[in-house]
């Protein structure tokens, strides 16, 4: 694949396609509007970094390149149970935000309790009062409506209970619930698909599981959820865990790139030049960044910058959807499949020329056309609109909308050097498609199954620390790239090893050593943004040997 820059790494999001050179990077984003280097950015950016990391730069002569409304039942209910879709806000799958960590605090209670658990159940002679979330055999979380209780009741003693017994019998204390376990896994293959893609550019991986519009989605499930307290409280949380975090991160690369010499391009307004670094404090829009600095020889390419801020388009479109949500949630109820469809007409309107923006604007409203379908039926699924559906219809309608996508891609030149990624109007439908399916066909793990026992603890630090992974992953690539390339200056790696040397798997093993230290250096910012006690590494793995010694 070519492009036209030197250095950088693959990215899922919208692309010129048109470079020229070798190097490059994609990011699943807008590029940032103040990177020189491109100008043919439809979203008012500066162009997009669909190109993969020049792995070749250091590759002597000779050597092989790499190649490149009345609710209805809940089909999912237990038999004998009573449908948790009677309520909209009963958590059909109970989905913790991606940017909050595993156990942290969600607006004044645990967040933990984004899964089921199976209630131990009550004892012996005990009976349990009939209730809508009798399918999650757990107590309703504060987030949930108001509706008949889950504890269970105590059967009349029929001995005496001694002098310590009142006359009203209390409820036994029923066991927390856990996490969903389907959506952690589902967030923890996203992050995990945006790292290797980003460092590879593999064009069938946005194909095989788009990661922008499930981790969106997710998120809007939570969100819809967690809007049952006030609309303020629950967008104060969000924003409160999302900043501190960009904050680090951006005291570290801004200085970086400020003692390198970045500054007000001749001719631009420097106070409107210092002005936009305030999109590194509140991301409404795309921050800014450096386009070609000196860089750190053998370890940092001179385009560091870029890969650096290039996930803060997430950042920013997340923040919007977070405002945005109530408003959803007004629309949802009262027109549901009208509000999932609103983002598919905004992104035609982009796409065919019937509206424009400018250049500030126009990133915010390609990432709701985009993505902004996936967000609200995230919200949708958690209200149970998709439920009352007859279970054939998503397996049905999906398939078709996912179709229309790839037929729009593959017209407008579906190939490796002009990925999905560069396609927002057919990356929106194939994405839509995609989350569709894999919420109709969502189970509600309270535990892992057997098969996936042994990757507990790697998925539960990833959902724990998405933010920090996010953040980090692109300057953790470059680096990493950067150092193996410098082996091609060894005859022995060139001459014998050629093949090991155009293998990405020593350097994407390389890419998740440094994220890891990243996740130890920073990942504990996540728990103070959450009001909880830092931890350097959230595996789960010490909770779970407490359990196991107990038992």
């Amino acid at each position: 694949m070519t492009n036209g820059y030197t250095g950088g790494f693959f990215d899922d999001r919208r692309g010129s396609g048109s470079g020229d050179g070798t190097g490059g990077f994609f990011d699943d984003r807008r590029a940032g509007r103040r990177t020189e280097q491109r100008n043919d950015d439809p979203y008012g950016g500066g162009g997009h970094d669909d190109r993969p990391y020049d792995r070749h730069a250091a590759q002597p002569e000779g050597t092989r390149p790499y190649p490149a409304a009345a609710p209805g039942p809940d089909p999912f209910a237990p038999s004998g149970t009573q449908s948790a879709s009677s309520s909209p806000y009963a958590p059909f799958g109970r989905e913790p935000d991606p940017f909050a960590p595993s156990g942290a605090e969600q607006g004044g209670r645990p967040y933990a309790p984004f899964g089921t658990e199976p209630d131990p159940g009550p004892a012996a002679g005990a009976r349990t009062a009939p209730s809508p979330y009798a399918r999650y055999g757990t107590e309703p979380d504060t987030f949930a409506p108001a509706g008949p209780s889950t504890a269970t009741l105590a059967a009349p003693e029929t001995a005496d209970p001694g002098p310590a017994a009142t006359d009203t019998a209390a409820p036994a204390a029923p066991k927390a619930p856990g996490r969903d376990r389907y959506f952690d896994l589902l967030r923890a293959l996203a992050l995990f698909r945006v790292v290797l893609y980003h460092l590879t550019g593999w064009m069938w991986l946005p194909l095989v599981f788009p990661s922008m519009g499930v981790m969106f989605a997710l998120a809007g499930n939570l969100m819809a959820r967690s809007l049952k307290r006030p609309p303020v409280q629950v967008i104060k949380s969000r924003v409160r865990r999302l900043l501190p975090p960009l904050w680090a991160a951006g005291a570290i690369g801004v200085t970086g790139m400020l003692v390198q010499g970045w500054g007000p391009a001749e001719g631009e307004d420097t106070l409107t030049w210092w002005l936009e670094l305030l999109f590194w404090v509140l991301p409404l829009s795309d921050p800014p960044n450096a386009a070609e600095l000196a860089g750190v020889p053998g370890i940092l390419p001179g385009t560091w910058a870029e890969p650096f801020a290039g996930p803060l388009w997430y950042i920013r479109a997340y923040l919007w959807f977070v405002l945005l949500s109530p408003l959803f949630l007004v629309a949802l109820r009262k027109q549901p499949w009208l509000t999932i469809a609103a983002p598919l007409v905004l992104m035609a309107a982009l796409n065919f020329g019937y509206l424009e923006a400018g250049e500030s604007v126009a990133p915010i409203l390609y990432g709701i056309g985009e993505f902004g379908a996936c967000w609200i039926l995230g919200m949708a699924h958690q209200l149970g609109v998709l439920q009352r559906l007859p279970a054939y219809v998503i397996p049905s309608v999906a398939p078709f909308i996912m179709g229309f996508g790839m037929w729009w891609a593959v017209d407008h030149g579906l190939s490796a050097e002009n990925q999905l990624g560069n396609m927002p109007f057919a990356s929106a439908f194939w994405g839509l498609g995609f989350v569709l399916l894999l919420l109709h066909f969502s189970p509600s793990w309270s535990e892992w199954p057997r098969l996936l026992r042994r990757f507990d603890g790697a998925i539960t630090l990833l959902n724990s620390r998405a933010v920090t992974v996010y953040l980090w992953h692109n300057v953790c690539i470059a680096i990493a790239v950067t150092m193996w390339n410098r082996l091609w200056s060894l005859e022995v790696m060139w001459r014998d090893l050629p093949w090991l040397m155009n293998s990405p798997w020593p350097t994407l093993l390389f890419s998740w050593s440094l994220i890891a230290y990243c996740i130890l250096m920073f990942g504990w910012l996540e728990d103070v943004a959450a009001k909880r006690r830092p931890r350097l590494w959230p595996s789960g793995t010490a909770s779970r040997s407490r359990k196991g010694l107990e038992k």
